[in-house]
């Protein structure tokens, strides 16, 4: 089961915590960029052109962000996403996006290769479900796909799927730097394990020889690949961080 962050996650931890002066910028690029070739920021207002990722958080802090946070959008659901729709265009297309607070930026990351550029869109204001509502809904999500997958004979068509239902306590917790809520961590951690579980259950049809199976397991599916995709969003928007 993988355990890593999103891009859009590890710059809304990482560059949250160097707005923040809780890491450096050393440790900040290294594990934003991960195993990327490099990020640069496109487009920031009074920016002449493509800056590193450094100087795009120096830019941002300077214009008054205290924090990032995270949205990954699918189509039917801006998770994270308050608009304008160029924003909520160019990140549905790419899944995932950042909102510098406090200053109506967007950031979209556009992928070429081992390269992401962010590219800086004008946000507005977004609503956000709180990190104590997004952990129950992803617990009640996840008990319910459980016990609808056994009536659907998951251990029939997809052993891996039953193995990680059966094992939902152990969970990797992936790196966070200083600042970031334990619970906020083990909420991410859940959210990966949710989404990843899905992404399991879907890679084909399992087996399945109607056209009956196969949707009965997406529409079990698809309330946990909602859910987990706002635990992330709440865990990575400081927005809705509880206080430590």
């Amino acid at each position: 089961m993988t355990t890593s962050l999103p891009p859009a996650a590890r710059l809304a931890w990482w560059g949250t915590a160097w707005l923040r002066g809780h890491a450096v910028a050393d440790l900040v690029v290294d594990a934003v960029i991960d195993g990327d070739a490099t990020h640069t920021v496109v487009g920031l207002p009074g920016a002449e052109s493509t800056e590193t990722l450094v100087a795009g958080l120096a830019r941002l802090r300077a214009a008054g962000a205290s924090a990032l946070g995270a949205a990954f959008p699918v189509e039917g659901d801006p998770a994270g996403l308050g608009g304008p729709r160029d924003l909520n265009a160019d990140a549905l297309e790419m899944g995932e996006a950042v909102m510098a607070v406090e200053v109506g930026l967007g950031l979209v990351p556009h992928r070429t290769g081992a390269a992401v550029a962010w590219h800086a869109r004008p946000a507005d204001r977004r609503q956000l479900t709180d990190v104590g509502e997004a952990d129950r809904q992803l617990r009640a999500a996840l008990l319910a796909a459980a016990q609808a997958l056994a009536d659907l004979d998951v251990a029939r068509w997809r052993p891996e799927v039953a193995d990680r239902l059966m094992n939902l306590r152990h969970l990797d917790l992936p790196p966070a730097p200083h600042g970031v809520p334990g619970r906020c961590v083990e909420l991410a951690a859940r959210g990966l394990q949710a989404t990843g579980i899905v992404a399991l259950a879907l890679e084909d049809d399992g087996g399945s020889v109607t056209a009956y199976d196969v949707r009965s397991r997406r529409e079990v599916l698809l309330p946990l690949e909602r859910a987990g995709r706002h635990a992330l969003v709440a865990a990575c928007s400081p927005e809705v961080w509880p206080p430590e």
